[in-house]
């Protein structure tokens, strides 16, 4: 299950409503090992596309060596789908290289609903898993090992 605390959720949602027509991407990075998504970060998509989403190579390393120097690791990767439901693509599957991450797919195709769906991909397999939106107080006294 993916715990993510609303104010996180609702700064992904802006994100993709803001480069509709376009996909967007980030990442939610977290203290390693913990599952919890703390620190948004969302990123450029270098392809520009609204059928496809690229990090920026310089960007995404940029972020990697950030998170390793905090001993942080990508809890969410997360990208929307402009004109089609929030389901990883067979494009989104080959790409997904994080075996522990949520893979986020947020969906803009309709202006009244935003679709918000997680899921794992590892080795290919694709499983949804639900969604469990928090207030800040709630996810900062979370489940017992949550108070790092």
């Amino acid at each position: 299950m993916l715990r993510i605390e609303r104010g996180i959720r609702d700064a992904i949602v802006a994100h993709a409503r803001r480069d509709h027509p376009d996909e967007a991407c980030g990442v939610v990075a977290g203290p390693e090992g913990s599952d919890r998504p703390v620190r948004f970060v969302p990123m450029l998509n270098a392809a520009r596309s609204p059928t496809f989403y690229e990090f920026d190579s310089a960007d995404l390393l940029a972020l990697y060596k950030e998170m390793a120097a905090n001993d942080e690791e990508p809890v969410v990767v997360y990208h929307s789908h402009t004109a089609t439901e929030a389901y990883p693509s067979r494009t989104d599957i080959s790409y997904a290289s994080e075996p522990n991450a949520h893979y986020v797919l947020v969906s803009t195709r309709s202006d009244d609903e935003t679709e918000f769906r997680s899921f794992r991909i590892v080795d290919g397999v694709v499983t949804e898993e639900p969604v469990e939106v928090v207030d800040a107080e709630a996810f900062t006294t979370g489940p017992a090992g949550w108070d790092d």
